[in-house]
């Protein structure tokens, strides 16, 4: 399943996709962007919040685990950090 994915290391926080599509996007604790919503991915909106990223840190991604939760919002359903209760 496709799913949105904003890579923590390479967003700098611009805010460029929360104001095209903050049906998807929002602030986290830190001021970077993470994704609030899976649903209607392949919306005008969420393409063009997308493209807009200058440092390109958001992407699809193929999501194998569908069956978890996400552990934390750093990892976005992929839990390889400690704060994982899904392991």
């Amino acid at each position: 399943m496709k799913k949105l994915f904003v890579n923590k290391e390479a967003c700098i926080g611009c805010g460029s996709c929360i104001a095209i599509d903050s049906e998807h996007f929002d602030f986290d604790d830190d001021g970077l962007s993470m994704v609030i919503s899976q649903e209607n991915i392949e919306s005008d909106n969420a393409k063009n919040a997308m493209s807009s990223c200058p440092t390109n840190a958001i992407s699809y991604s193929e999501d194998e685990n569908d069956e978890k939760e996400e552990c934390c919002e750093h990892c976005q359903n992929k839990c390889d950090c400690k704060n994982s209760e899904n392991e």
